[in-house]
């Protein structure tokens, strides 16, 4: 677990010749496989654009995975990194710190964590992940299939509910599906399913929701 002691150590100056790594990208013929908005969304569209045209997409892919699970691992480090207040010999750093940590070592993923920290933007790290992931699974053909559960599901269920939806409808041709198990203990029993933008509500709370709502409706 990082701490803000490692973090903020004292470490080289950020170079300044990063400064123009997000408009550069941005400005390349490279095409993303999908739109996204927002800040966060531009700027994992910055890193992609960067990372295929000096052909280290998978390299960067891997780098900001293991930044998406340090952030999961540690619940202070967002926090840290939204710090308003941070020099920039602190800023420089934590980039340090997180490419050590996460074995981030590729040139672009540092490019692009010494951009974050020049414009002041380290805060915006776990939504660009969470972005880049979408970019990423778009560009691999992925279509992701969440699955709540009250509980966590077991390996077995888990793949028979992949074969089950990837041989329908939801799942287009040369498609590849991304399984993901999510635990809400809220839905009671049952499942609900998303794939892409649809969602198959097959909770107990959902059910007990509509059977209200008909007892109302007769009253």
């Amino acid at each position: 677990m990082l701490s803000r002691q490692a973090l903020l150590r004292p470490a080289r100056v950020i170079n300044t010749q990063v400064r123009g790594y997000a408009a550069a990208a941005a400005s390349s013929k490279v095409k993303p496989p999908v739109a996204l908005f927002g800040l966060d969304g531009t700027y994992a569209t910055a890193l992609y654009t960067a990372a295929v045209k000096t052909n280290a997409l998978e390299p960067t892919a891997k780098g900001i995975t293991g930044l998406g699970n340090l952030l999961a691992k540690d619940a202070k480090l967002a926090s840290i990194l939204e710090t308003p207040t941070l020099s920039a010999a602190d800023k420089s750093a934590i980039v340090a710190e997180l490419q050590k940590s996460a074995g981030a070592s590729g040139e672009t993923v540092k490019n692009f964590l010494a951009t974050l920290a020049e414009n002041n933007r380290l805060g915006l790290l776990p939504g660009v992940v969470s972005k880049f992931g979408e970019l990423m699974s778009a560009a691999r053909g992925e279509v992701e299939m969440v699955v709540t559960s009250a509980q966590p599901l077991d390996n077995k269920t888990l793949n028979r509910l992949e074969s089950a939806v990837a041989k329908s409808s939801y799942v287009g041709k040369d498609k590849k599906l991304k399984v993901t198990n999510k635990v809400n203990s809220e839905i009671i029993g049952g499942l609900v399913v998303e794939i892409g933008d649809r969602t198959i509500d097959l909770s107990v709370s959902a059910k007990l929701a509509k059977m209200n709502k008909l007892l109302n409706d007769a009253l």
